[in-house]
């Protein structure tokens, strides 16, 4: 029977929210608690569902018990209770974390928005699973590093890859902030090349010849992607198909069944039954990937709300050492999510592969 692993988390957010009905959707994990300091409804909306949540600082205590929040109790309460600790907190805010965690003696990740140099480790399950076994933290990567770094494994399995040049459309800022953030009528170019997905890339797989360049859109749902790839050898684009295809966590859509753009993802998500709409996949388009002789043209769109959801719960497995295969673990969480390579193939009720919809298996 499997170690059930004892898993908090902190911060109640956009990621943390997500990370958390994963953890709760795994036969071999416990979600014990949800730490943060705000009190509006993120939190009420936890604990209508049963979370327990505690308060990340006492100053948070008495404006969250006034809210009407039921409190678990305090974060060092809850470190107390885990083995491991998701942080989810905001960019910056997590690294301030880090020496209480260890002195609890628990098991840290962290996201994307902390630096490579906190943990040491950046994490891509696929690409460097068993680097990150028994390790004491590690660094789940920003939602387009997560989707670079699998796309461009995927080739670098098949033996196509040589380098990779990118320009990614990035949202403005998180549908939930969109009253108060983010641009509008325009594009902003990012002010250095290369903008940093290419180097965090090669904090996971540092032989990656890529360089990337970005922009904000006025849009605040999904990140789009174009890659220009040189490959090893002449290709064609079954071929190119065939690696992508092969690599869990990326899913091939075609625009001629309408999937035609990031809308058109969101809502087949909404279609589909998944939590919040939300995709776990990279969508590459496989109508529009292009090869001619040895360069690859293509395009995909990422979730920048859910992407990293399941590399968090691979992570958890890794850093406690109770799955070693990274193959299995990667296995177990997309079975548990529903995730998968061909979104238009019949998939499992809702309620038999997520706890959103139904009982906790």
């Amino acid at each position: 029977m499997d170690q059930t692993i004892r898993v908090g988390v902190n911060g109640y957010g956009v990621i943390g929210k997500r990370v958390a009905d994963a953890i709760t959707a795994q036969h071999d994990m416990e979600l014990v608690g949800v730490s943060d300091v705000i009190s509006d409804y993120r939190l009420t909306a936890a604990v209508s569902r049963g979370i327990p949540v505690y308060a990340s600082t006492t100053e948070g205590v008495a404006a969250m018990r006034s809210a009407g929040i039921t409190l678990a109790g305090e974060l060092h309460q809850l470190l107390d209770a885990v083995d491991v600790i998701v942080d989810c907190t905001p960019a910056k805010i997590g690294a301030t974390n880090l020496e209480h965690y260890r002195a609890h003696e628990v098991k840290a990740i962290f996201q994307g928005g902390e630096k490579h140099a906190l943990t040491g480790h950046s994490f891509v399950a696929h690409a460097n699973y068993a680097t990150a076994l028994g390790r004491d933290t590690t660094r789940v990567v920003s939602c387009n590093t997560t989707a670079t770094v699998r796309t461009l494994t995927a080739l670098k399995d098949a033996g196509l890859l040589t380098k990779a040049r990118g320009v990614l459309i990035r949202r403005a800022t998180d549908p939930w902030e969109s009253d108060h953030s983010g641009i509008m009528n325009t594009i902003v170019p990012e002010t250095a090349i290369p903008s940093h997905q290419g180097p965090d890339a090669q904090t996971v797989v540092p032989d990656l010849d890529v360089v990337t360049m970005a922009a904000k859109g006025a849009h605040t749902q999904n990140h789009l992607h174009y890659w220009t790839i040189n490959l090893t050898r002449p290709a064609t684009s079954e071929e190119v198909l065939e690696a992508l295809g092969a690599m869990p966590r990326i899913a091939l859509v075609r625009s001629s069944e309408g999937i035609v753009a990031p809308n058109s993802t969101i809502e087949l998500m909404r279609d589909l039954g998944r939590p919040r709409g939300d995709m776990y996949e990279v969508a590459v388009w496989a109508d529009i990937l292009t090869v001619r002789g040895e360069e690859l043209f293509c395009t995909y769109t990422v979730d920048n709300q859910a992407v990293v959801v399941p590399e968090n719960i691979d992570a958890i497995r890794a850093l406690t050492g109770t799955v070693t295969d990274g193959t299995e673990s990667m296995s177990r969480t997309d079975a548990a999510l529903g995730v998968r390579a061909d979104f238009l193939a019949r998939a499992p009720h809702l309620s038999e592969t997520h706890p959103a919809a139904g009982a906790r298996p």
